[in-house]
């Protein structure tokens, strides 16, 4: 894997890496989980149809790099959120992040569970060094260019670690595409249940959610590709691909159209009055009153 240093993102001087900028990253709401997942799972099949080219991985993967450099230096140098530039990254993230946890079963012959080990203690590094810096790992801190580098960098470790995570319940431990997907959709109805009715810290519940999208994203992807035999429906990598990504295409643009996602001092207000500025924040699911 390329060494991707954060000067090679454009970060600047070094004092811009503290230096606080407008939000960078979207409000949680429902519609957020909802993308997320389809992001997941669009981007297993992207990955998993390139893959399968002729040219085989030894293209795919530098192709699916240069991709994933290219939006993170889009994101990096935007000064405050934005739609399509953010799953953008997003996207490309879960298609080279796929291909990353790949890699180690199919290149090296790692056990998909011994993978799964090993992503769970890069992200247990990400979010310790993250931590010791920063001293949160709240995403509603990302106002800095230092946090956005380890929240990325959280993001790609999520993303590899619920890939080797769904490829282990599915193969290794027989329970297939379907049931995998299945069980993933009761796991994480667990940090929710866990915040709303016990108290779970909001922090915990969300990064717990967030690495469980990848799998069960992946899981219906793969269900959707793989022949009847195997479960599944038979639709294939590529169809699976085109199919999700016009359902990604399609969430991100009401983002990007609505504004829901986007924090209320992150949008441009001039002009508009009190009344106005109250019904886009309810408009937003804030409540100003």
């Amino acid at each position: 894997m390329a060494n991707i240093s954060l000067s090679s993102l454009d970060l600047g001087n070094p004092d811009s890496t503290s230096r606080r900028i407008a939000t960078k990253v979207p409000m949680i709401i429902a519609f957020f989980w909802l993308t997320k997942i389809a992001t997941t799972a669009m981007g297993e099949a992207t990955s998993d149809a390139l893959n399968g080219l002729p040219t085989g991985p030894a293209l795919a993967i530098p192709l699916m790099l240069i991709g994933l450099v290219w939006a993170l230096r889009r994101q990096f140098r935007r000064d405050h959120y934005d739609a399509w530039t953010y799953w953008t990254v997003v996207v490309m993230v879960a298609i080279f992040g796929t291909s990353a946890a790949d890699a180690l079963h199919v290149g090296l012959g790692i056990p998909y569970l011994d993978s799964t080990i090993f992503y769970a203690v890069v992200l247990a590094a990400v979010f310790l060094v993250w931590h010791r810096s920063e001293g949160t790992l709240s995403i509603h801190s990302i106002n800095t260019k230092r946090r956005e580098a380890f929240y990325w960098a959280t993001v790609f470790a999520t993303f590899a670690l619920g890939t080797a995570c769904g490829d282990m319940t599915a193969t290794t431990l027989h329970i297939g595409y379907f049931g995998s997907g299945l069980m993933f959709i009761g796991l994480i109805a667990i940090p929710w249940l866990g915040h709303r009715y016990f108290g779970l810290n909001e922090v915990f519940a969300f990064w717990m959610a967030y690495v469980l999208t990848r799998p069960l994203g992946a899981s219906f992807a793969d269900w959707m590709a793989v022949e009847p035999s195997r479960g599944g429906l038979g639709i294939g990598a590529g169809g699976a691909a085109l199919i999700l990504t016009a359902v990604v295409v399609l969430l991100i643009r009401r983002l990007a159209t609505t504004k829901m996602d986007v924090l209320v001092e992150d949008v441009d207000l001039e002009g508009e009055s009190d009344a106005d500025r109250l019904g886009r924040g309810r408009a937003l699911g804030l409540d100003l009153g």
